[in-house]
């Protein structure tokens, strides 16, 4: 009997541990919105594509510009939501935004996609238009692999994905955007499904 109190202290002592380590506010229905914004930015850049006059589109372009425009709307709006539904899904489970856990997370995140945005954008300094999307992607992936130590699990399994995804991506490398779609779109829909079902409800 008293092996058993024992080992059951253990483990709410572990379990304290891990929640105290790693930051549990994040929100599916968030991913689920990312992945919607992702594919409404890729449609838009699609069509811009297609009605791209020349056969070339270069950075000085206006396609381009309007491209990179949609790209910072997409990213700015799954930003903002990500930060209100965390914040509402912290309130309910009486978790501080702004802790230790977070810290790290964020820290653990931007590194590597910040480092990816430089390589990518040096890349299309330089011309090589067809890798920006698989580094986009691989650099995305090892960023969510990397702060998934600090957050929920399945944040190492999209990252995981993403990375495979990229490195197709390399190989075909004529359909980024639909890479892009696959990776950004269609995968934050459905791991943001996943864990909404799991943790949000």
């Amino acid at each position: 009997m008293e092996t058993q109190n024992y080992l059951q202290d253990l483990k709410e002592i572990k379990e304290l541990m891990n929640k105290s380590s790693q930051f549990i506010s994040l929100s599916g229905l968030s991913g689920i919105l990312a992945g919607i914004y992702a594919l409404i930015g890729a449609v838009i850049a699609y069509f811009l594509i297609e009605n791209h006059t020349s056969y070339y589109i270069t950075l000085e372009s206006k396609t381009f510009k309007l491209i990179l425009l949609t790209a910072a709307c997409v990213l700015v709006a799954s930003l903002v939501t990500s930060y209100i539904l965390t914040v509402n899904k912290a309130k309910k489970v009486g978790e501080s935004v702004w802790n230790a856990s977070s810290k790290r997370l964020l820290i653990n995140f931007f590194i590597p996609l910040v480092t990816g945005g430089i390589f990518a954008v040096l890349l299309l300094k330089n011309g090589y238009y067809g890798l920006v999307a698989p580094i986009t992607l691989i650099f995305y992936g090892l960023a969510c692999v990397n702060a998934s130590k600090y957050t929920l699990r399945d944040v190492r399994y999209l990252g995981i994905t993403e990375i495979i995804l990229g490195l197709f991506a390399v190989e075909f490398s004529g359909y980024g955007l639909y890479f892009w779609v696959l990776g950004f779109g269609i995968c934050h829909i459905v791991y943001g499904a996943v864990m909404h079902y799991k943790y949000d409800r």
